[in-house]
């Protein structure tokens, strides 16, 4: 089930239309399909009555059992890349190939120490120093990230793996939110070529454009984060077009 719009932090993520249609306050109908939730808190609420905890996604939800089966990330990926094949239009995709399985665990780790977590780490600090630290340790990463890419059109050069998606959920968010939100604006992503063109090359694979929409990446940050952004104020950029040509194909 798709999920988007976390508008209150009691309830957790609201089921909201995709199309980003619903002015933010509105009143809605919920969208959930299954069940009828208007917030994730429901599902949780669903599968442990008792529950009392943050509600996080991604979730993994059961129709048969009515509950929640799995929220970890990482499970689910893996679940999705292997359990559920017989269930996949292409069969033939394969996010963690076994030929490269030591270092690609290795460039995850990379990647969640240093880039996925690392914006969290600079954006949530409360000292100077940690955040300076933070910072610093994002930006050597994302350096480090586009020269590797400046001859591989991919993380590993002529396939598209976990690692690539992985990155990719950071750099899509990243000028929208990251950089002035978190305070991580030593350099925004269109500033670095070959990241800016990378995020633009996985931006046009097949269906992801449509699970990306900034309204809701920008509400989610400015409006939940009310510690950092007491005002609640959405900024009403910046303007992307992660359609225009990428030119990565000259890479192999």
């Amino acid at each position: 089930m798709t999920v988007v719009d976390p508008i209150r932090d009691d309830s957790g993520w609201a089921f909201r239309d995709p199309s980003g249609k619903i002015p933010p306050g509105a009143p809605f109908e919920s969208t959930d399909p299954i069940n009828g939730f208007q917030f994730l808190r429901e599902a949780y609420k669903a599968t442990d009555p008792a529950y009392d905890a943050r509600v996080t996604v991604p979730v993994l939800w059961d129709k048969q059992t009515k509950r929640i089966v799995n929220n970890c990330e990482d499970d689910i990926c893996r679940m999705f890349n292997e359990t559920f094949n017989e269930f996949a239009e292409n069969k033939n995709v394969d996010f963690f190939q076994k030929d490269i399985e030591p270092e690609h665990a290795k460039l995850s780790s990379f990647l969640y120490d240093n880039i996925n977590n690392g914006v969290y780490r600079a954006g949530f600090a409360t000292r100077q120093r940690p955040y300076e630290r933070a910072c610093r340790r994002l930006f050597e990463a994302l350096d480090e990230l586009e020269v590797r890419l400046s001859t591989s059109r991919y993380l590993f050069p002529d396939r598209v793996v976990e690692a690539d998606w992985r990155l990719f959920c950071t750099l899509v968010r990243f000028d929208v939110v990251y950089y002035g939100h978190f305070k991580c604006n030593l350099r925004r992503i269109i500033d670095y070529p070959n990241l800016q063109g990378y995020l633009m090359d996985l931006y046009q694979q097949r269906g992801i454009a449509d699970t990306v929409n900034f309204d809701h990446i920008k509400r989610h940050y400015y409006m939940t984060h009310t510690a950092i952004n007491p005002t609640r104020i959405v900024p009403i950029g910046p303007l992307l077009d992660l359609t225009k040509p990428h030119g990565r194909e000259r890479l192999k």
